[in-house]
């Protein structure tokens, strides 16, 4: 698979809508992830991300424009233990219960399917990452309607043990803009992580969309100790 330069894979595309990027420092030494939110509708770009425990959540930046609530607020990043879980919707919280209870991430995304949002059907994407005694491997899953019939769902989970470093998984909600939106399809795309903490969310948040673009949230994880960083960027603040 092509290693791809995820700032190219951003700036030509108007709107991936929800993006996840999970993989490794190029020393080796860091866990990185990444979760953006872009946003076409005025209630959809109303939302900033806040800390929330070791996690973040969503809320209305302008709580007197809060249209719907239900797809746009939820809580993206959970920790468990030594599981940091990203995605982008409440199954976030589906993960954490279900993998408190010895579940596996993908027998706790079983009760779960795409968004009811018709035409779109929003994909729920979701990544996991596990650090363990120095070592360090993540999972990435998708549930998504089968080309946009909701009687059929499709779930994928693609799994990586012992990343490369320098190396990550990009998967977004969106093909590209369209209407309806087109699902993402495929693997993951294998994308560079280059730089610290603060030039990787540079990188990134600048080469997002500057119209559609909301908020963005990147953490990297020490392997070795568990200890991490994290930063938010928030159009509206």
């Amino acid at each position: 698979m092509e290693l791809l330069n995820l700032s190219e894979e951003l700036k030509n595309n108007a709107y991936p809508g929800r993006g996840i990027v999970i993989g490794k420092t190029p020393d080796g030494k860091q866990a990185v992830t990444a979760y953006f939110i872009m946003g076409r509708s005025s209630n959809s770009r109303n939302r900033v991300f806040v800390e929330e425990g070791e996690g973040i959540r969503t809320q209305a930046f302008d709580p007197s424009k809060l249209e719907d609530p239900s797809l746009i607020i939820y809580a993206p990043v959970r920790v468990l233990g030594n599981k940091t879980i990203v995605t982008n919707g409440d199954q976030t919280d589906t993960i954490y219960e279900g993998m408190d209870k010895q579940l596996t991430f993908e027998q706790s995304l079983r009760s779960r399917e795409f968004e009811p949002d018709g035409p779109n059907y929003t994909p729920r994407i979701s990544g996991i990452l596990h650090i363990e005694n120095g070592g360090y491997n993540f999972a990435m899953s998708i549930l998504k309607s089968d080309d946009g019939d909701p009687s059929s769902c499709l779930r994928y989970t693609f799994a990586y043990e012992n990343p490369k470093a320098g190396e990550g998984r990009f998967i977004h909600t969106y093909m590209h803009d369209g209407n309806p939106l087109p699902s993402f399809s495929g693997e993951p795309k294998k994308v560079a992580i280059s730089g610290d903490i603060d030039s990787f969310t540079q990188l990134v948040w600048e080469s997002l969309n500057e119209e559609n673009k909301v908020s963005l949230f990147v953490r990297y994880i020490d392997i070795e100790t568990g200890k991490y960083e994290t930063r938010i960027v928030n159009k509206n603040h």
